[in-house]
Parts: C-alpha cells; sequence; structure tokens
C-alpha cells in the first residue's frame, strides 16, 4: 500500500506528535509501541506538514528527529496541520463538492429526490459514472445538517435542503487571538484559511501550542457539558501505563497561565468527589446518559473554587483547609514587587503593613501546589507559616539546602 499523508484517526498520531514535540530525544530503536515501519510512516506525515519545524540530532545511541519551534518567529500554531489532513474516499469527495455545486445558492432548496436527480444528471457525461443510492445520500445530508453547513426545513411531508448562509464577518485579529489562545482554537485556525488577509498584527510571549493536540477531546468534553451528560474518560496514566476507564461528570475545563496544561474538573461517580483530570492523559471520550444533578455537582464546584489555588481538591469534601501566610520585605526601588503580590494573588489575600512590607494570606485545600510561587520570593520573605508542618519544615530544608549548596552564611531559617 503506498503511503499517504492523510490520516483517517487524529488518535493514530497524536502520540507520535507529542513524543516528537515534547520528548523529541529517542531515536527510531526506542519507538517500542509500534514497528518501525509505523514509526517510518508516522514520521514522514509530520515531515510533510511540519517540515519546516522538523529537526535532528545525531547521538551516540542514533538519530533523533524532533519538532523545534520558535514562537518568535510562528505565529500561528503549525500543530494544526495535522487536524487538516483528514483522508477521505473517492465518493465522499466526489458527492461532496456534487452536492455543494448543486446547493451553490443559499437561496435554492431541494428535496432529496430533486437532488438524486441532479446529481444523476451530473454523473451521466462519464463513461463509466459513479452511483449513488437514495440512503448514502440521506446520510451524507443529515452529517451536514449536523454540521451545520446545509438547513434542512419541513415542508408538507418532505423535508427541504439549502445551503446555510455564511455571509458573515470575520474579523482576522479576532480569530488570530482565538486560534492560539482558546481552548479548541483548530476552529479560528480553520476560519482564519477562508480569509485573503496575510498580515499579522499579534504575538504571543507564550505561545503552548501542544493543546492543539487535544482538541477533538475538549471538543468532546464541552459538547458533553452542552448536554449535562456524564462521560466515561479512557485515560492513561503515563507513569504506568495502565488505562482505566473514569465515569465521571464534566463540570469544567480550566487552563494553566504558567505552562498551558489543560485539566478537566469532573464529579467522579465511583468516588463521589470532585477531581481533576489531565486532558493530555485521556485517550478518548464516551458520552454517557443525561446527569439529572449536574447542577448540583456544577454548584459543588463553585462553592470550592474559592479555596483552589489550581486544580487539587485533596480528594474528599468536607477536609479541614491549609493556612498560608507569609511576609515580605522589598527595597524602595522595588514597587514591581508588591504590584507583583496583588497581580498573582489569585484567591489570596495581600495586606500591605507598611511601605515596604507585605502579608498574604490565603486557605486553600492544598498548600503544595503553592510552594513553586512562594519560591519566587525567596530572599524577599522575612516569615512564613503553613499549617501543614510537614510541608512548612520541607520548604525550610529546600532553603538550608540551597545555603549550603551555595556556600551562604545564614543557613539556619528560624528567623523566617
Amino acid at each position: 500500500m503506498a503511503y499517504s499523508e492523510l490520516i483517517k484517526n487524529f488518535n493514530r498520531i497524536r502520540d507520535y506528535m507529542r513524543e516528537f514535540y515534547v520528548y523529541g530525544f529517542k531515536n527510531r530503536d526506542e519507538y517500542t509501541q509500534k514497528s518501525a515501519r509505523s514509526y517510518d510512516d508516522e514520521r514522514r506525515r509530520l515531515e510533510s506538514w511540519l517540515g519546516d519545524y522538523m529537526q535532528f540530532r545525531q547521538t551516540p545511541k542514533g538519530k533523533n528527529v524532533f519538532i523545534s519551534v520558535d514562537s518568535r518567529m510562528c505565529s500561528h500554531n503549525p500543530l494544526y496541520n495535522g487536524w487538516k489532513a483528514k483522508s477521505f474516499t473517492d465518493g465522499d469527495i466526489t458527492l461532496h463538492f456534487i452536492i455543494f455545486d448543486i446547493l451553490c445558492d443559499s437561496e435554492v432548496s431541494m428535496t432529496l429526490g430533486e437532488i438524486m436527480e441532479r446529481i444523476d444528471g451530473y454523473l451521466s457525461g462519464f463513461r463509466m459514472p459513479r452511483t449513488y443510492d437514495e440512503s448514502t445520500v440521506r446520510k451524507k445530508l443529515k452529517e451536514y445538517v449536523k454540521e451545520g453547513i446545509i438547513e434542512a426545513e419541513k415542508k408538507g411531508r418532505q423535508l427541504v435542503y439549502r445551503r446555510a448562509r455564511t455571509d458573515c464577518v470575520l474579523d482576522k485579529d479576532t480569530l488570530d487571538f482565538f486560534s492560539e489562545e482558546a481552548p479548541c482554537g483548530v476552529i479560528g485556525s480553520f476560519l482564519l484559511d477562508k480569509l485573503d488577509e496575510n498580515e499579522d498584527h499579534l504575538a504571543f510571549k507564550h505561545h503552548y501550542i501542544t493543546s492543539a493536540m487535544d482538541s477533538e477531546i475538549l471538543c468532546e468534553i464541552f459538547a458533553a457539558m452542552g448536554e449535562k451528560r456524564r462521560i466515561i474518560l479512557e485515560n492513561m496514566n503515563r507513569h504506568t501505563g495502565r488505562v482505566t476507564d473514569d465515569h465521571v461528570v464534566p463540570l469544567r475545563v480550566m487552563v494553566s497561565v504558567q505552562n498551558g496544561r489543560q485539566y478537566l474538573m469532573a464529579y467522579s461517580i465511583p468516588f463521589r468527589r470532585i477531581t481533576s483530570f489531565r486532558i493530555d492523559h485521556l485517550i478518548s471520550v464516551k458520552p454517557d446518559k443525561v446527569e439529572e444533578h449536574f447542577e448540583e455537582m456544577w454548584a459543588e464546584l463553585e462553592r470550592m473554587l474559592p479555596h483552589m489555588w489550581g486544580v487539587s481538591t485533596q480528594g474528599r469534601p468536607g477536609r479541614p483547609m491549609e493556612h498560608v501566610e507569609f511576609t515580605i520585605r522589598y527595597g524602595d526601588n522595588e514597587p514591581h514587587i508588591p504590584r507583583r503580590l496583588e497581580r498573582e494573588k489569585r484567591i489570596g489575600r495581600v495586606e500591605h503593613l507598611d511601605r515596604n512590607t507585605s502579608r498574604f494570606t490565603a486557605d486553600v485545600y492544598d498548600a503544595s501546589e503553592m510552594v513553586p510561587w512562594i519560591r519566587t520570593f525567596i530572599c524577599r520573605i522575612v516569615s512564613i507559616h503553613i499549617s501543614d508542618r510537614e510541608l512548612e519544615e520541607q520548604f525550610r530544608d529546600d532553603i538550608r539546602a540551597m545555603y549550603e549548596l551555595y556556600g551562604l552564611e545564614g543557613g539556619e531559617t528560624n528567623d523566617i
């Protein structure tokens, strides 16, 4: 069978795209999940879509191929190209263009019978014409109605079809921003392809492009949310390789401002609690029955949000909050420090004690989520208190270790 750059199922290439972009350090022999031939096929597909971004590094173990994207030089997510390479059959693509030529004018409407007559007229000029039965055309029209590109209206006993109106004005700057920042931004990328404008006005300092690979998963999650429906997540543990089926009610998608990672906040049916799932660990999403208590679960998450620094809920309702409090001191020439504290406080509270001193306090489900952020104020922290004593001691131990590593005096941290 000849190699083709087109794919039927995006999941087939999703893992390879992640391996090449995120973990671009494996050579051909280290890809053990699939055969060497599969590796070569997927690599060639990636090169056909992302040739300008593919690089390789020669190592003692062999040649490592990887994707390298510099956001300063690339204003549009190149990984969206994978979504624009879906395969199709000769029959599908032929029928597609025939239908849209027949319904080229949005003012023209036809019944299924009238469309079938026109199709026969198209094909009669060929020596060996392709034939379509009424059932195939009906299914294709139904698919397009669901996608919103054809409209169906009941007239008497018959359905009549017409092309959906598409005379909307598309703003390029809005689409540029949506396609690069919003979940399911690939939709904006498809719309951008319809515009003739090429000039870009936006650039992104922090350009998180890997979410493009999870667009289909996100779309199915959003659809289930809209219908207030349970879903079954096929979820992979990246450390053990174990795959589980999790029965949940999807409530909210949260995106990290630090690394662009996307999480699903959902109510776990078996464990009867709200928890988070990394979306890039999800293999598939299957719709389940409508959830009667969706609004109650949504309200429970809303009550929890004022005490969530990130996405951790620590697993059980009614668990005591963890209190975090630290005080920092800064110089007269550092007004950016209190401004930063205000800007990044999230659910916390900031109290400015005097011109050079501020105190931050928060009550959270999981104080460990805050530690990386608190560390960025080291050298300005004059006191710190965490109700989780073990976590507080670990924080102090880390500072002691840092002092020892750099041979600094003041390794004892009793003063903070």
